[in-house]
């Protein structure tokens, strides 16, 4: 099914699907302009989340889950990173790979690592589509391809 533009329809996002928009936002924020956590977290939750801005209201989100991404990935990044560089490809490293997308990487694995009681398709399914959400490119791809090959190494299959 798509559109008159020839674009799959945009789903509505569940609140969890919100979180982790808003968390990939958030990590991106501390990235770039060296924001802490606790502040970050503090002004998502106070001035962000379903909230309006600037004429845009921003979806209800799950606000538990969003810290718990943002958290865990301050908290865990020294295991979360070594495993997005194994996964990327030889010629790339972390730091040569855009800053959204690497916020992106970053909250998936850390879901892939922390989230056992979420199926892999749904993680590696929601930051697709959040890549989505900021490039029309190959982007989307990366992180496809590489939150795969994590999940390959981190999880075991479910048997059928």
């Amino acid at each position: 099914m798509t559109t008159e533009n020839n674009k799959p329809p945009v789903k509505t996002a569940n609140q969890r699907g919100a979180a982790r928009l808003a968390a990939v936002q958030a990590l991106y924020q501390m990235d770039i302009g060296g924001t802490g956590v606790l502040e970050v977290v503090a002004e998502y939750e106070t001035h962000r989340l379903g909230q309006e801005i600037d004429g845009e209201t921003y979806l209800k989100a799950d606000a538990s889950w969003f810290r718990s991404i943002v958290a865990g990935v301050v908290r865990d990044q020294t295991k979360i990173d070594p495993l997005i560089r194994q996964a990327l490809q030889d010629d790339w490293s972390l730091a040569r790979v855009d800053s959204t997308v690497r916020a992106i990487l970053r909250a998936g694995t850390f879901e892939l690592l922390e989230r056992k009681d979420v199926p892999i398709a749904v993680i590696v399914t929601e930051y697709v589509e959040i890549a989505h959400a900021f490039f029309q490119e190959d982007e989307p791809k990366l992180v496809n391809a590489v939150l795969d090959r994590i999940a390959k190494q981190v999880r075991v299959p479910a048997v059928k």
